[in-house]
């Protein structure tokens, strides 16, 4: 499908129900979200709070949940070369299709936040070559992504999003361009399919599918699309019971109790029960 380069839209999800969501809607790929993660398990902001057990925990739940592949944002690896190659095996075995790894250094912040600092460019070319030789399947694609344009500017988030293709990337993600014309060169300069990130409120214009897809992208991503959402239909939901001191199923502020039964899949896990429980 990144082959194709007809940018398709891929939804981050923070955890398996949003990613069951996700695929019920009919979108072809899930993107596991670390700032998602950390912002619904914790109730913190993306500064690499998480571990790797807790980020393998979550993968080996939305594997469990759906059918669709799934992009894992492993943020920076959990520390070096060595570590990354652990990272990655650990992943893989919990059911990503892809693993994504950046280039800031650790503890990472959210691609639109200010203050990032990147390693340099060999130190993340080494992880990128671990992270190709640990995978058991090259099925499993490694995604790297550069933060480099806050902090050097766009010409050296480039030269090192090259440089990590010839290290053994299959996709690589220059995070946060800020301009359009930034936006049209990164497919015309990389060989590789490239993912682009619409964050909604971020540095990046936003764009259609149809129009990255007449650019050459691979990938739209919608990283936290879902949990922005969420948060605000729960604003809703509950500014009207804080208000009204009740909420009715048709008031359209609340997906019905059927529907949520269907969403976790509870037809199965009933046919489970009477399956085991006949004499």
């Amino acid at each position: 499908m990144l082959n194709d380069r007809r940018a398709i839209l891929v939804p981050g999800a923070a955890n398996a129900l949003s990613a069951r969501v996700i695929e019920d809607l009919g979108f072809p790929a899930v993107y596991l979200t670390g700032a998602g993660i950390t912002n619904t398990f914790l109730g913190a902001p993306d500064l690499g709070l998480i571990s790797l057990p807790e980020l393998v925990e979550h993968t080996a739940a939305v594997r469990d949940a759906v059918q669709l592949p799934i992009l894992v944002d492993a943020d920076t690896g959990f520390g070096n070369a060595v570590n990354v190659y652990h990272t990655l095996r650990r992943l893989e075995r919990a059911g990503a299709n892809a693993v994504q790894l950046e280039d800031q250094v650790s503890p990472k912040k959210c691609g639109h936040f200010t203050g990032k600092e990147v390693i340099p460019m060999d130190v993340m070319a080494g992880k990128i070559k671990a992270a190709a030789d640990a995978r058991s399947s090259r099925d499993v694609l490694i995604i790297a992504r550069t933060d480099a344009r806050a902090v050097k500017g766009f010409e050296d988030a480039v030269e090192r999003a090259a440089r990590y293709i010839e290290a053994g990337a299959d996709v690589t993600f220059v995070e946060a361009p800020e301009t359009l014309e930034e936006v049209s060169r990164i497919p015309r300069l990389l060989p590789a399919p490239q993912v682009i990130n619409m964050v909604v409120g971020g540095k990046t214009p936003l764009l259609s599918q149809s129009e990255l897809e007449s650019l050459g992208y691979g990938m739209t991503l919608y990283a936290n699309a879902a949990l922005q959402g969420a948060v605000a239909g729960m604003m809703r939901a509950l500014s009207t019971l804080l208000r009204e001191g009740r909420l009715e199923e048709k008031s359209e502020l609340v997906a019905s109790f059927k529907e949520r039964q269907r969403l976790v899949n509870k037809p199965f896990f009933d046919a489970l029960d009477k399956k085991y429980s006949e004499k």
